[in-house]
């Protein structure tokens, strides 16, 4: 019989700060903090050492992990075996040693693997219950893994419940595990003011904000606007380029050039939190250019500031944005991504769409869906909850 009150969250990415730089990771510190507004709230996460602090409301517990991020040590890599061992080692111990007076009612995992054994490890050995939530470097990276997929199976088979932060990822989830993964998404907390209504007519304020990566197509994006006409330009307010990558050369030259023909092009860093909000508070759409995705945060985040959206037809967004939130390319090419660019600034939003969709997202109401899955206590089927 579990005698507890507390949840424990445990995760590879968190972020104090909202730096912008981790989206997961912010996604995972404000459900913290939400949660915590409902019951005790413990969170295991990555640090120099292994220490014990405060951050807000919620008491955080840090394993001993490498400098780099968790995200690169791929098993795929001898040379990381190593590194990956001590960071096991001390993730197990952590685990443990939140829960030396007893007090976690239930364990919640970001993500299947490895913080998914973790909350194993803890069920084991003092019957706390845990949940796995997974992410597309689970299933879609880890889940290839031959020998890591049977871990991957093992851990979500034996957890209460089972989410994925995408339909598509849920169902591929499902396929490798042999269990059902429902559907909450990852989300964060934003203050969604805005100065001014989301226009109705052009010239529209056009937003790009993320990870300046291949698989997020920022590349794609400059090539889309390079392909933009003068008459398209006549609608376009400013396009607004924030993030931060691998791709900076190319994002910095591209939007050179795209300023030099005039082009109303404006270039940021990475933003935070505060930073974000006041970005979104000013936009009329945001470009999502990405080559693979499930469901990005951002996605969320325009929905909060009343956004419609311009997609690549990649992972859910198809559906979601078929609900009537934004406009949808026909292919994944800077040419289809331009088309569609071209037909928004042509076209209205849907309000209502996009009203109901953020309450989809409302990071208030995940909390309370764990909430109720950690005090139930008991195991339960995922496509019940």
């Amino acid at each position: 019989m579990i005698r507890g009150d507390t949840a424990l969250l445990i995760t590879t990415s968190y972020a104090y700060d909202g730096d912008g730089s981790e989206a997961a990771g912010a996604f995972v510190a404000d459900l913290a903090q939400e949660l915590a507004t409902i019951m005790p709230v413990r969170v295991v996460v990555p640090g120099k050492t292994e220490s014990k602090r405060m951050h807000g409301a919620v008491e955080v517990w840090s394993f001993q992990a490498p400098d780099k991020p968790l995200s690169l040590l791929t098993p795929a890599h001898p040379g990381n075996w190593s590194a990956i061992v001590r960071t096991l080692r001390s993730l197990r111990r952590t685990v443990l040693a939140a829960n030396q007076d007893e007090r976690v009612l239930h364990a919640l995992a970001f993500w299947v693997l490895p913080s998914g054994w973790a909350a194993r490890a803890l069920w084991r050995q003092h019957g706390v219950p845990y949940s796995v939530w997974a992410l597309g470097s689970d299933i879609w990276s880890l889940g290839r893994l031959p020998v890591i997929r049977g871990f991957l199976r093992g851990v979500a088979v034996d957890a209460v419940t089972a989410y994925a932060d995408g339909m598509q990822l849920g169902a591929d989830a499902a396929r490798i595990s042999g269990r059902e993964f429902a559907f909450l998404p990852s989300t964060r907390k934003l203050a969604a003011e805005r100065f001014r209504p989301v226009s109705c007519a052009p010239p529209y304020r056009l937003l790009f904000l993320g990870r300046w990566h291949p698989n997020k197509g920022v590349d794609l994006l400059i090539d889309a606007l390079a392909l933009l006409d003068d008459k398209d330009w006549l609608g376009i307010a400013e396009v607004h380029v924030a993030g931060g990558g691998p791709l900076e050369d190319v994002v910095r030259k591209g939007v050179a050039t795209l300023q030099a023909a005039g082009r109303p092009v404006r270039l940021s860093g990475y933003l935070d939190r505060d930073q974000a909000s006041q970005a979104f508070a000013q936009a009329d759409r945001v470009l999502l250019p990405s080559r693979v995705e499930s469901i990005p945060v951002v996605f969320s985040d325009a929905m909060k500031f009343s956004l419609p959206v311009v997609s690549m037809p990649v992972g859910d967004l198809p559906a979601l944005i078929g609900s009537g939130t934004g406009w949808l390319a026909q292919r994944v090419d800077a040419e289809a991504f331009a088309a569609a660019i071209r037909v928004s600034l042509a076209s209205e939003h849907d309000d209502a769409a996009i009203r109901n969709m953020s309450e989809r997202f409302a990071i208030e109401k995940i909390a309370e869906r764990i909430a109720a899955v950690a005090r139930r206590g008991e195991r339960g089927d995922s496509r019940n909850d």
